[in-house]
């Protein structure tokens, strides 16, 4: 990458700057000044390093492309967000858009020359750029599920970021907080709150009296001993799934827990035969003594399942720049 200024500072000529810039000569231009010395289509390291040039000094990449480097969600951005100081005078250009900010990063990622927002950054910034509930809550609830990216931290972005665009933000992190940790699990609460039902706590960790991990399920009414999962095939892609699948469904039969299970289509294809199975679930059970045997831990009370196959695997933060 070089900028116009720098090729005319160590000497290129005007004339020997546009000869290397016409149609199908060795350079083309990527941004306003910000040149590709070299052919062919550039990869997304050059596209972000140009981002930067063109965008000056201290610049930050954040959203979409920050959350592709930090491998958090599946959305292929299209463009390049930026953050710039506000007093900066410049203006999008081309698959860079650049947001001014009085909110720099005090620390940023940074890989070989490239600069990025650390991961709550990222992530309140690619929220607000969304127009969809649904994919909110998948992005928030990716980056918590992996460990990688506290509530609090996420709340702090939410707090102090700006309020404009962060309804979806506000609303999706609200429920992750619940417990939430999938966009098939915030459809089943969609549901139980269209159908009137009612809310059960969502992914709390469920223990025997001596201690013993039983399971930890989609969802769960403790007063009536009723658990919902909603299965997706893409949680059992090995035999080893399948065998853990059926090993966790007999600790739960053991604890005389009832299971109510539903696919994620079942959920978007037929959802008044989902409300009316579990209406008539919860209503039997009405009555039914609680089950002494069993502790329930809400999600993130601090007690985990460690020695479970469903422990989540720690993330090792990258080193940061301050």
């Amino acid at each position: 990458m070089i900028t116009r200024r720098q090729a005319l500072d160590v000497g290129l000529t005007r004339h020997a700057l546009h000869h290397r810039l016409r149609p199908g000569g060795p350079w083309r231009s990527l941004l306003p000044g910000v040149y590709l010395a070299a052919t062919g289509t550039p990869t997304t390291l050059q596209e972000e390093m140009a981002a930067l040039v063109y965008a000056g000094d201290d610049s930050v990449i954040t959203g979409p492309a920050a959350l592709r480097c930090h491998h958090i969600g599946k959305a292929i951005p299209d463009h390049i967000d930026v953050l710039v100081p506000a007093e900066r005078k410049r203006r999008d250009a081309g698959f860079v858009r650049l947001h001014r900010t009085t909110r720099m990063p005090e620390r940023i990622w940074q890989t070989g020359p490239v600069r990025y927002a650390l991961l709550p950054r990222a992530v309140a910034d690619g929220a607000r750029g969304m127009v969809s509930l649904r994919d909110v809550r998948a992005l928030v609830a990716d980056a918590v599920q992996r460990g990688r990216c506290p509530v609090p931290e996420l709340a702090a972005e939410l707090t102090g970021g700006q309020k404009s665009g962060s309804a979806l933000f506000r609303v999706a992190l609200a429920d992750v907080a619940e417990g939430i940790r999938s966009t098939a699990e915030a459809d089943l609460k969609d549901l139980l709150v269209k159908g009137r039902l009612p809310m059960p706590l969502f992914n709390p960790s469920l223990y025997a009296a001596d201690g013993t991990f039983i399971a930890r399920p989609d969802g769960w009414w403790p007063e009536l001993g009723i658990a919902i999962e909603v299965d997706s095939q893409e949680w059992h892609l090995s035999p080893q799934d399948h065998a853990d699948t059926l090993a966790r469904g007999r600790r739960i039969a053991r604890y005389q827990i009832v299971v109510l299970r539903f696919t994620p289509r079942q959920l978007r294809s037929d959802p008044a035969t989902v409300i009316r199975e579990i209406a008539q679930a919860l209503e039997g059970a009405v009555g039914r003594p609680p089950l002494a045997n069993i502790r329930t831990v809400p999600a993130g009370a601090g007690a985990g399942k460690a020695g479970t196959s469903e422990d989540a695997q720690p993330f090792r933060e990258p080193a940061v720049v301050a």
